[in-house]
């Protein structure tokens, strides 16, 4: 059996990452088996070196090796690509061809994104892992094959199978073994390696002196996230190689073939942010009505204190404070429209002003108003901010929602609720 080492060096594989090494032990270990394999991992991280690793190292090695892309072969002819078919099978069928399946019997078939293949395919898929068998397109003969079939997908297949557009059974039939290949951005160690052998490469290839990165460009090489993996890391080099006079490459100029993605970091997703925004300041508002609405309970205690006391002067001498905090103190609430967020303002407070003098001829008066206000409600509050918003906004719900701090479907609700 041969070492990793020794099977890096064959095939031309960069790198020293424990979860790469691990990858190319399984597939030095289940080669001279028969079973599946699965290969997964994202796109452009080299997932087609495990099927050649795996027929190179079987009893197979000496029969053939055919490698199929089933995203890039249309829905309408796949089967026919795979299983081939018999003369007059459909329009433009003028004769009878074999399929990949029938011209691997013996040797090892590779089905690059098997996560694409139509569900009707799949079925066919499914009855050749089982027992070998497979019928043209338009013939009922069924015919055997003798393959080992390796599979690859960047394709989630749980989510697939989950949304029932990879069948289940055939999963499992095919991931006897499944072997994963790490995105470059979790091998940091290796991408420098891969670096330098892309640009060796290039310069042998176009007859020019070998580029070479300054420190400050090799930190910028290990942050970038590299979404396409190797494939992108290949194709940044190519261009340096082809395009700088100076062989020399300092940060700033990597950067300028690296695409601007913002951040190494992952992306944040904007809409949940803003809803816990919107929903931070409507708690803040909330908080502000029912103290109004408590200051409104106090005030309401206290007229009817001195409704029902003889000595209401003594009353108001003591509850002096709570009667100034009040008229002083009233928070109203307005709303301005800004460009990004919905400001709560303070009207000012006046100061030092006198106390209310109560007068038995307004007592029923004042007290009357308080009821009057005791019920405006926080629907009512609502449905006030709603109807002052609207209209400020000319009947504009979008930006009326911005102002309010709340979706476009959620005031879309609202207004169909209160009948505006």
């Amino acid at each position: 059996m041969e070492s990793v080492q020794a099977i890096k060096q064959r095939f031309g594989i960069i790198g020293n990452d424990i979860k790469l090494n691990r990858a190319i032990e399984k597939s030095i270990q289940v080669a001279p088996t028969d079973i599946s394999v699965l290969v997964t991992g994202e796109s452009g991280v080299g997932k087609e070196s495990i099927p050649k690793i795996i027929h190179s190292l079987s009893h197979r090695k000496h029969g053939k090796y055919i490698a199929v892309n089933c995203g890039a072969i249309p829905e309408g002819t796949i089967d026919s690509e795979l299983f081939g078919h018999e003369k007059g099978a459909f329009t433009g069928a003028t004769s009878t061809r074999s399929g990949y399946f029938e011209e691997a019997d013996g040797g090892t078939i590779f089905l690059d994104e098997v996560g694409e293949l139509p569900l009707t395919t799949q079925v066919r898929l499914l009855r050749v892992l089982e027992n070998g068998e497979f019928l043209k397109v338009g013939s009922s003969k069924v015919q055997k094959t003798d393959v080992r079939i390796v599979a690859a997908t960047n394709v989630n297949m749980f989510d697939a199978i989950k949304k029932e557009k990879f069948r289940e059974d055939l999963y499992y039939r095919l991931s006897t073994v499944e072997i994963n290949l790490p995105p470059l951005r979790d091998r940091k160690e290796d991408i420098h390696l891969l670096f330098r052998k892309f640009a060796a490469d290039f310069a042998q290839k176009y007859k020019m002196p070998t580029i070479r990165l300054q420190e400050d460009a090799i930190q910028v090489l290990l942050k970038h996230r590299w979404g396409g993996n190797i494939r992108q890391l290949r194709n940044v080099a190519e261009q340096i190689s082809v395009l700088e006079q100076d062989r020399s490459i300092s940060g700033s100029t990597l950067m300028g073939y690296l695409p601007h993605t913002g951040s190494n970091l992952p992306a944040v997703i904007s809409k949940e942010k803003n809803e816990s925004d919107f929903s931070n300041e409507r708690e803040i508002l909330y908080k502000v009505l029912f103290d109004m609405k408590s200051d409104l309970n106090d005030l309401k205690k206290l007229t009817l204190e001195l409704m029902q006391n003889d000595n209401h002067k003594e009353v108001q001498e003591e509850n002096e404070g709570l009667i100034r905090k009040i008229y002083r103190e009233e928070e109203q609430v307005a709303f301005e429209d800004t460009d990004d967020e919905m400001e709560v303002l303070q009207i000012p407070q006046q100061v030092h002003a006198p106390s209310p003098q109560i007068t038995q001829e307004d007592k029923y008066h004042f007290a009357e108003e308080i009821e009057e206000e005791e019920t405006l409600s926080l629907h009512d509050k609502e449905l006030e901010l709603i109807k002052k918003a609207l209209e400020r906004n000319k009947g504009k719900r979008k930006a009326a929602a911005a102002e309010l701090g709340i979706s476009e479907r959620t005031l879309y609700r609202k207004i169909k609720q209160y009948d505006l």
